[in-house]
């Protein structure tokens, strides 16, 4: 069974790749960085499973996963992330299966029986087709109209009034309590933005990095750098608090290679 993995974390990749290469009859095809990457090597390796991680810069997972879906007779598909609230979206595109991180071995093993069924419930004729110039040149514009998109200024909420920050101001975005409060070196309120998904989408990906699944951060606002348990670290911020962030294990060695850590 040939697999394409796809995640814009190499440490993720290389995870779940030697998870991967444990199991019996698995063969690793290939690796995508983004989502636009994964169109394109789908197409030309034809794997019969892809392993897809939800937020990635230009495509996220479910809109890979769309686009396969129209490629006649996709891959079976198998969303792994960090997060579990898309998890009743992942099955509307008809995947096969919904892996948190980190991935448990065992918890895979299942999920490659799961891929196994679905390949041979599949008609013999039925092949994955590989998307055509035109289709993936109309992915790639659509990409590039959405980074277009990206908020200047963003809204917060402040007591009573809405104040304009923009977006380079932003020292950190977090989740408390179902909400999310967004922070610069002055000032910190409320967004009107429903997740941190949405947010980051709005964002320059080089610059607000996902830490944490609860955190939002922007790289060029970091005051300190703390080790932490376990080789991991919390960032102080350069906020009014110096609020300290926890950096996530798939994002530690990211980190580290930017920072020179």
């Amino acid at each position: 069974m040939s697999v394409l993995v796809v995640d814009d974390e190499q440490l993720a990749r290389d995870e779940l790749c030697f998870l991967l290469g444990r199991a019996e009859g698995i063969q690793i095809a290939g690796q995508a960085a983004d989502g636009v990457e994964a169109l394109r090597m789908a197409g030309e390796l034809r794997p019969d499973v892809v392993f897809l991680d939800v937020q990635m810069p230009g495509l996220t997972g479910f809109e890979v996963a769309q686009r396969l879906m129209l490629t006649g007779a996709p891959p079976a598909l198998v969303f792994v992330t960090a997060y579990d609230q898309h998890a009743v979206e992942a099955f509307s595109v008809n995947a096969v299966d919904y892996v948190l991180k980190p991935v448990d071995e065992a918890r895979l093993g299942q999920t490659l029986d799961r891929v196994r069924a679905r390949l041979t419930a599949r008609p013999a004729s039925a092949a994955p087709l590989p998307l055509s110039a035109d289709d993936l040149e109309r992915v790639i514009e659509a990409v590039q109209a959405r980074q277009g998109q990206r908020r200047e200024q963003l809204a917060i909420r402040v007591g009573e009034r809405f104040i304009l920050v923009q977006s380079d101001e932003v020292v950190h975005a977090s989740l408390v309590d179902d909400s999310i409060i967004v922070a610069t070196q002055t000032a910190s309120g409320t967004s009107s933005y429903r997740t941190l998904d949405e947010l980051q989408a709005r964002l320059d990906p080089s610059v607000f990095w996902r830490v944490h699944r609860s955190h939002l951060v922007n790289i060029t606002k970091i005051k300190e750098v703390v080790p932490w348990f376990s080789r991991n670290y919390l960032l102080r911020m350069k906020d009014q608090k110096t609020t300290e962030i926890p950096v996530s294990r798939t994002q530690t060695r990211r980190l580290r290679e930017y920072l020179q850590l």
